[in-house]
């Protein structure tokens, strides 16, 4: 899952979000429709085809990620 910026490091993500920025996620090429208005998910980056060289645990509500650990 990635977050709907394509964010270089973790700490981008995390002071985008802590700036208050409206960040969401998606699944591409989900074979079955995923709800991501709510919950916790894994994300990864940067998106691909770069190699993933970074991961993290988000919190999402409303859509929006709210914290990331």
């Amino acid at each position: 899952m990635y977050a709907t910026t394509n964010f270089k490091t973790k700490k981008e993500l995390k002071l985008a979000v802590a700036n208050g920025q409206k960040i969401g996620v998606f699944q591409p090429n989900a074979m079955f429709d995923i709800n991501t208005d709510n919950g916790s998910f894994a994300v990864e980056g940067p998106h691909y085809p770069k190699p993933h060289s970074w991961y993290a645990s988000v919190k999402v509500e409303n859509g929006y990620i709210v914290k990331v650990s």
